[in-house]
Parts: C-alpha cells; sequence; structure tokens
C-alpha cells in the first residue's frame, strides 16, 4: 500500500453497540473493570490518608503510601505479557483481583502504618498487573476492528477514577470510615472474579500467543531498573535540598536509558522487538509517554484551586476533574474517526492541543483569583484532557498492529502500560521539582508548573507526527 492509499484508506473500525452487546460486554467490563480499580484506589487513598494518619499514626510515612503503590505497579506492569502467556487470560485475571484483594484487605484492617504500606506495596502490584491486562488482554479477546474502542473505553478509566476516587475517600473520611473504602474494594474484587470465567478464555488464540518474553519467564533486569527508577523518582519530591532532589530524578531517567539498552539484548524482554526497529513503534511509546507525563501537572490543580482561588476543598477536587473529562469527551469522540489521513493528523495535533491547554492555565495563574479566571482554568484543564483523549485510543490501537511480526501485538500492547505508568511517575517527579524549585509564593510556582508542562507538550509532537508512519517491512 502506497502512502496515498494510506492516506485515503477508512480505519476499519467496530461500534460501541457491538463492543458493549451481549457477545463482548463481559470482556469489556473485565477490561476496563481492572484499570477502574487501579486507577479509582490511587486516586481514593490520597484523599483518606489524612483520617488514616490520625487513627494509626506513622505521619513520618505519609509520602511512602503512594511511593510503594507506584513502584509496585511498575514493577508488576513489566511481568504482565510474561504472566499473560504463561496463564492465559483468564487466570491472569484470577491472580491479579485476588493479590488486590488480599492487598486491599490487609489495609482494611492494617493496625500500623507499617502494616498499611505493605498491603499498598501488594495492591500496586496487583494493580500494575490488572492495568496492564486491561490493555494486552484486549488483542487477545476482542477482534481487532473493536481494539480502537476498546483502547478508548479502557483507557477512560483513568478518568472515573480520577473523578469517583477523590469523592468517593473524601466521603469516606468525612464520616470516619476510611476503612470501609478499602473494603468496598475487596467487594469490588470479589465481583468481578466471579464475571471473569464467563467473560474471558482460559487461553488466548494460539495466533496471538506472541513472541518476546518466553512463556513463563519474567524479565528480571528490566524488572529491576525500572523498579529502581520508578523509586527514585517517586521519592525525588521528598528531600528539601533542590540538588538532592534533581540528583533523584537525574539518576532516574539514567536507569531508563540503561533499561531501554538492557531490554533490547535480554531474551526475556518487556517492549517488544519492534520498538528498537526502524518502524513507527518507538515513536508511538514516546508520544504515549509524553502526554501521559504532561497530565500529572494535575496532581496539584487542588491546591492552587484552595490556595489561589480560595476554593473548598470539594470545589477544587472538581477543578482538578476537568483534565479527566476533557480526557474522557475526547476519547469518546475520537474513537469513532475512521479515515486514516484525519486520524494521523489528530494525532499529530494532540500534543499541541494539550499545551493550548495547558498555556491557558499558566496564564490563569492569579493571587485571589475570581470566578472568571476559575472559569478560564477550568476550560484550559478540559482543553489539556481533550488533547490527552484524542490521540490516546488511536495510539493504543497503533501500538498493538504496526508491528514487524503480529505475534509481538499482545507484548506490544502489555508495554503500553508499563510506558504510561513509568511516564506518570516521571511526570509526577518533575512537578515536584517545579513546585520546590520556586521559593517566591503560589502564584510563581503554578504559573511555571504550567508552562514548563507546556514545552514538555510542545516537544511530544516531535514524536506524534513520527507515530503514525506506515510500519516499515
Amino acid at each position: 500500500m502506497t502512502h496515498t492509499e494510506a492516506g485515503s484508506a477508512a480505519v476499519a473500525t467496530g461500534s460501541w453497540r457491538e463492543l458493549l452487546g451481549p457477545k463482548y460486554l463481559g470482556a469489556s467490563t473485565v477490561l476496563a473493570g481492572g484499570v477502574a480499580l487501579y486507577a479509582t484506589n490511587e486516586f481514593l487513598t490520597i484523599s483518606l490518608m489524612p483520617s488514616a494518619v490520625a487513627d494509626i499514626g506513622g505521619h513520618r510515612f505519609y509520602a511512602w503510601v503512594t511511593t510503594v503503590y507506584l513502584v509496585g505497579s511498575v514493577m508488576a506492569a513489566t511481568t504482565v505479557h510474561s504472566v499473560l502467556t504463561r496463564l492465559g487470560p483468564r487466570w491472569a485475571y484470577l491472580l491479579g483481583l485476588t493479590v488486590f484483594g488480599l492487598g486491599s484487605l490487609v489495609c482494611a484492617v492494617a493496625p500500623s502504618m507499617e502494616i498499611l504500606l505493605a498491603g499498598r506495596t501488594v495492591q500496586g502490584a496487583a494493580g500494575g498487573l490488572l492495568a496492564g491486562l486491561g490493555y494486552a488482554v484486549i488483542n487477545t479477546v476482542l477482534p481487532s476492528v473493536l481494539w480502537k474502542k476498546a483502547s478508548a473505553l479502557v483507557s477512560a478509566m483513568w478518568g472515573v477514577g480520577t473523578l469517583v476516587g477523590p469523592a468517593a475517600g473524601g466521603l469516606f473520611a468525612q464520616y470516619s470510615s476510611w476503612r470501609w473504602a478499602f473494603g468496598i474494594l475487596v467487594v469490588m474484587t470479589t465481583a468481578m472474579s466471579a464475571l471473569v470465567p464467563m467473560a474471558l478464555p482460559a487461553r488466548a488464540r494460539a495466533a496471538h500467543l506472541g513472541s518476546g518474553a518466553p512463556p513463563g519467564r519474567i524479565p528480571f533486569w528490566s524488572l529491576l531498573l525500572l523498579g529502581a527508577a520508578a523509586l527514585l523518582v517517586s521519592v525525588a519530591g521528598i528531600p528539601h535540598d533542590v540538588r538532592a532532589t534533581a540528583g533523584l530524578v537525574v539518576a532516574g531517567f539514567v536507569l531508563v536509558a540503561v533499561f531501554v539498552v538492557v531490554d533490547r539484548r535480554v531474551a526475556a524482554s518487556v517492549l517488544p522487538p519492534s520498538a528498537f526497529g526502524r518502524g513507527p513503534l518507538k515513536w508511538i511509546y514516546l508520544t504515549l509517554g509524553g502526554l501521559m507525563a504532561a497530565t500529572m501537572v494535575d496532581m496539584y490543580v487542588p491546591l492552587f484551586g484552595q490556595r489561589l482561588a480560595h476554593l473548598t476543598p470539594v470545589a477544587a477536587g472538581f477543578l482538578g476533574a476537568g483534565l479527566a473529562i476533557g480526557w474522557t469527551v475526547g476519547e469518546i469522540g475520537s474513537a469513532s474517526l475512521t479515515r486514516h489521513r484525519v486520524v494521523v493528523r489528530t494525532v499529530a495535533v494532540a500534543p499541541a492541543v494539550m499545551a493550548t491547554g495547558l498555556t491557558i492555565g499558566a496564564l490563569t495563574q492569579h493571587r485571589d483569583a475570581g470566578p472568571m479566571l476559575v472559569a478560564l482554568w477550568a476550560v484550559g484543564l478540559i482543553i489539556t484532557g481533550a488533547g490527552v483523549g484524542i490521540a490516546w485510543p488511536h495510539l493504543s490501537a497503533w501500538a498493538m498492529s504496526k508491528v514487524d511480526d503480529p505475534a509481538e501485538g499482545p507484548a506490544a500492547a502489555a508495554a503500553i502500560n508499563t510506558v504510561q505508568v513509568i511516564s506518570a511517575a516521571f511526570g509526577a517527579a518533575l512537578a515536584g521539582v517545579i513546585v520546590n524549585l520556586s521559593h517566591t509564593g503560589d502564584v510563581a510556582a503554578a504559573r511555571w508548573l504550567f508552562a514548563s508542562f507546556a514545552v514538555l507538550a510542545v516537544l511530544a509532537t516531535v514524536a506524534s507526527t513520527r507515530s503514525g508512519r506506515l510500519r516499515s517491512r
């Protein structure tokens, strides 16, 4: 097929009715539900922690509640393809849900912060597996015409988690029932586990068993390097010394670079071989990573909303949800695009759209901001989220299909979540560094944060304009 033919061809795509119809509803529920559990739990716990600390103590470990969860999820994400190849979709999901439920139970009954951290580590490991399976299983249990819609549905769960997590956590915390929040997670995992045997096959189709990591072999060195990188960047915001913070972030970047070199040479790898070839897969991953990292600006929106605009905690939380709303709406609309040329151009401009929203955010940061500025800030966040949403389903579908060997599809799909999680870790660390570097007040910190992430989004256009190329033969 020539470039001209590719540009005019329509992209084969199924309908939402087919994806959510009787034949695939169970599978869609499990795939989306696993990611929703992971994302909701991440934001739920942030709202619960003040109440938990007041109850069981351990204030000095406050930051580690998020750190251990993130490090566990990054390390587990590297094992998704190996676990899926060895156990198959059904048992891989049952394993992840069972371990997640056990971790949630430990958190619910934790008598001390040390026990709570142990439960959070287990939750993170199981959650990283579930979030990765949400993408990896798409191309093993669904036809290719539904990949784009399914990718949009799965990744939209991050928006759901951003909306539901803080609200639910705040509700449980308000009534001093933080333990029940984790108890609800146990109930949800149990219910989903009952659905898995009916929704997913015990084994993937033979054509999708894939290459990459040999069955049952865990990518140990890749897991170790990415886990160490995630640990370094996750604790980067803890030191009060700016030089120590910057050093930890730089060390994390170095370990990721070493990971790329090592992962290319080892037999049991995380990234598929096509990611190191001449095709567009590496650009697809870089675009996904750049977009995800830039969304981490949202971490500080509730804080600045309260300090600069004097919003109540609930109102500031809903302001932060603007990015998630834009992401979800952008995905649902973009997933219906069918013409290849339109899709390629949409993905190419997505980082620029995101940069526009972040620039609006930078310009609306003022002390004692009134309703009009807050409304413009909300619009900027929605545009920022839309920039991610219009590209994400296409990039996810491309990652599964633009490989040199179709058997690499499951490994390429599993790597989406690995890229997403590690990029989120680095984006969060970068946000912390920028805020800590500013000593002139909240307004300056907020402006620098949004402006810096706008530049990061612009840099992602280098990858996005290359991600839509035809794969090399």
